[in-house]
């Protein structure tokens, strides 16, 4: 009997301690991972607005401005300068007829100051930003052996000049006139008898000595820069006439900020070595 109490402990307790292990053990909470949050990418910065300038120059300044605006339209993102290259006469006259420019840079001091008498420009805005000079140009054969500025009346050679209303034919025939005084009275008359052609801007004159159609044009300094294979006849300073180019923003224009951004531009050190360049003289 004893022995039989003893099987019935030992199975009992068996049991209980197999039943304590069959329950599992709760296990303790613990509270949800806390993610790390993403990194958002930057803000990209927006691009700037189109802006377009539009600059109407005279024709002498075609490589020059050129130059400067590109340099600028990359110092200026988002800006396109536009350019409208003529004599300044011709632009003067745009102007007035309502052509939407922002910027005019001309050849002669009267065309801007009939613009400000018209209120296209404001009075005393003007700013001269160069200076340049008269050369004769021969073409690089000069079949008609031209060696001194006396050789232009010589009879039959064929001078081609800027019309007279064009800044450049204007101060052609006021350096003629020094010359006259110089060589002698008649010479003037001599050489105007010799003229074949009278063109509408100094880019036109240098195009007919260029193609041989003139043995000789008085144009500036600054377009025998820019057509290195010509030959030229130097105009002494005494018989030559400086030319003192003006700039200005058009009072209409709708860029005022940009004009006036361009303007700063062309009179700074960068603007001023690239028309140095290009041969144009500083204002002195």
């Amino acid at each position: 009997m004893k022995r039989l109490l003893s099987l019935t402990l030992l199975l009992s307790i068996f049991l209980t301690a197999c039943g304590a292990a069959a329950t599992p053990t709760p296990a303790p909470a613990t509270e949800a991972p806390t993610l790390a949050p993403t990194d958002l990418p930057p803000t990209a910065t927006p691009k700037p607005a189109p802006q377009t300038l539009t600059v109407f120059s005279a024709a002498s300044l075609t490589d020059a401005f050129t130059e400067i605006g590109a340099a600028f339209d990359t110092a200026n993102p988002g800006v396109t300068t536009t350019f409208n290259f003529a004599g300044s006469q011709a632009l003067r006259t745009q102007i007035e007829e309502g052509a939407p420019a922002d910027v005019f840079a001309s050849a002669s001091g009267k065309e801007m100051e009939t613009l400000v008498t018209g209120s296209f420009v404001t009075k005393d805005v003007p700013q001269v930003f160069l200076t340049n000079k008269l050369v004769v140009i021969l073409p690089a054969d000069n079949p008609a052996a031209l060696e001194k500025l006396e050789d232009l009346a010589n009879p039959g050679i064929k001078v081609v000049l800027a019309a007279e209303e064009v800044p450049v034919g204007k101060y052609a025939r006021q350096a003629l006139d020094l010359m006259d005084a110089s060589f002698g009275t008649g010479f003037k008359d001599k050489v105007l008898a010799n003229v074949v052609s009278n063109e509408d801007n100094v880019k036109q004159v240098v195009a007919k000595v260029q193609l041989g159609e003139a043995d000789a044009g008085i144009v500036y300094v600054s377009d025998v820069v820019a057509a290195p294979e010509l030959k030229s006849i130097e105009i002494p300073t005494d018989l030559n006439v400086i030319a003192k180019y003006p700039i200005a923003p058009l009072v209409k224009s709708e860029n005022a900020d940009l004009a006036a951004k361009f303007i700063e531009y062309v009179l700074s050190a960068e603007g001023q070595a690239v028309l140095a360049r290009w041969g144009f003289s500083p204002v002195k």
